[in-house]
This record gives structure tokens, sequence and C-alpha cells, in this order.
């Protein structure tokens, strides 16, 4: 039997794989949704410090500058909640509360070093082209 639309790939080519995969239920949670949960500044604070080792509160509060109590809670709570950190208490006094990244978690981590090196290979590039975009824009407004 022929297997064309039905399969499911192994990895996304177009969005057009996304849009049939969300249709047809094969992905309950649109990639969307997932994208805007960990793109946001702190979850990557947070997945890049704990992919290292597993972090207490007081440790990751102190690695992420410029991070609220409340929104170091939140975001380890969504996070926690997605299956991208393992909370673990200790039964000590005071509580002793750890966070580990998931495997699933140091799957993205090592996607975001491919994104990193992405960047650094690229910035020289980029670089250029802002100069040259830049260039173009005064000499625009010169004619103006």
């Amino acid at each position: 039997m022929y297997q064309g639309n039905i399969a499911v790939p192994e990895q996304l080519r177009t969005i057009e794989d996304a849009e049939f995969l969300i249709e047809s239920g094969e992905c309950p949670v649109p990639p969307r949704e997932i994208l805007d949960r960990i793109a946001g500044k702190w979850a990557i604070f947070i997945i890049v410090a704990t992919a290292r080792a597993p972090r207490r509160f007081t440790e990751l509060e102190r690695l992420i500058e410029g991070i609220s109590r409340r929104m170091l809670t939140l975001t380890l709570r969504n996070l926690e909640r997605d299956g991208l950190l393992e909370r673990t208490v200790y039964p000590t006094v005071p509580p002793k509360v750890e966070y580990r990244a998931t495997d699933m978690a140091l799957e993205l981590y090592e996607a975001m070093l491919t994104l990193t090196n992405w960047s650094r290979k690229y910035s020289s590039a980029v670089a250029e082209a802002r100069r040259r975009y830049d260039e173009r824009q005064a000499a625009e407004c010169d004619r103006l």
C-alpha cells in the first residue's frame, strides 16, 4: 500500500509537513507553541545552566542575571511541565530542590549549540551585509 501522505516524517522539512501533522492529530502540541516556550531568553538560560549540571533554585537565581524570583519560578514550572526539566525535592530542613535537564532538554541544548556555532561562522558575513545595507540606506537618504 502506498504510504504517501500517511507516513509521519522523522524530521520536518517544510511548513506543509508540520501543518499535516497538526491537522492529522500526530502533533498534539503545535510546534509554534513549543517554540514560543523555549525561545524566551529565560528558558534558554535555564536550559543551558541545567544542561551542564543539576542546579538549585538559588544557584539559578545567581547564574541568571536580571531574572526575578517570580519569573524564575514561572519558567521553571513551565519547563518542568513541558518535560524539559526534572525537579527533585530532597527531604532536608530546609528542603533542597534541584533542577536537572531531561534527555529532551539535552537534545535541545545540542541544537542551540548548532545555532550558536552557525552564528559564529556567519558573524563576519552578517556584519558585512549590515555595512552594505547601511551604506545603501544612507545613499538613499542623501538622494532625497
